[in-house]
């Protein structure tokens, strides 16, 4: 069985409802990201940082996946698919995918601010101030801020070594060391590009391109695949 190798950026959950950061009417405009997305915005002020995560926790709650997420679950009939996302939604969890690893984290756990390996399931629920992890540390949102290490890139490396198809879906690729990623597809591996909008592929081999949503683009290359 081939290994389908699938990295999903915002553009995966846009048709869920979930709001984007970079477009127009995204949350980066009601906040600014060093205050809500950075180590310094932490300590500078935790509520405001609670704040912001739990009104997207509580928007996750309300958003079902989309066909391009059921989609791809579908495809583990045909092929051993791995997803890597730099989503921190649990939308691919909910559509039935298997195997998923989340680059920049999940918002549905919370994280001790002392112990980074004490995660804890909170589903859609708030964290507060005064909430504290057991060892008395206040807990933190489990996202990956800007001017973090991401633990999981080495492990997202090493899947996207074995792919012998690797498919970017609703990621301009603008986000590092994310959209480093392609550069590790091995080089008899096909590449697949499915997004709306023209987007740069850092490499100088073929990308197949489905210019579309990413409902509309699993479903073409659930065809495309399957014919070959």
């Amino acid at each position: 069985m081939k290994q389908l190798v699938v990295l999903t950026g915002a553009g995966m959950s846009s048709e869920s409802g979930i709001k984007t950061f970079r477009d127009s009417g995204g949350l980066w405009e009601e906040y600014d990201v060093t205050e809500v997305a950075s180590p310094m915005g932490w300590w500078k002020n935790q509520e405001l940082v609670l704040r912001f995560y739990n009104e997207r926790r509580r928007q996750l709650a309300g958003c079902r996946p989309n066909a391009g997420h059921t989609g791809l679950a579908e495809l583990e009939k045909y092929f051993d698919v791995h997803i890597i996302t730099q989503n921190i939604d649990d939308l691919h969890e909910r559509a039935g995918s298997t195997k998923i690893l989340h680059l920049h984290g999940e918002l549905t756990k919370a994280r001790s601010t002392a112990d980074p390996s004490l995660v804890y399931d909170i589903g859609y629920n708030d964290i507060n101030t005064g909430d504290k992890c057991e060892k008395g540390s206040q807990l933190r949102p489990h996202i990956v801020w800007f001017g973090e290490q991401v633990p999981m890139m080495d492990e997202a490396v090493r899947i996207t070594s074995g792919a012998d198809i690797f498919v970017v879906i609703g990621s301009t690729l603008n986000v590092y060391p994310a959209a480093g990623l392609v550069n590790h597809a091995p080089a008899g591996a096909s590449l697949w590009l499915i997004d709306p909008k023209e987007v740069y592929v850092p490499v100088r081999r073929k990308v197949e391109v489905i210019q579309t949503g990413a409902s509309e683009g699993v479903a073409i290359l659930k065809q495309r695949l399957l014919s070959e």
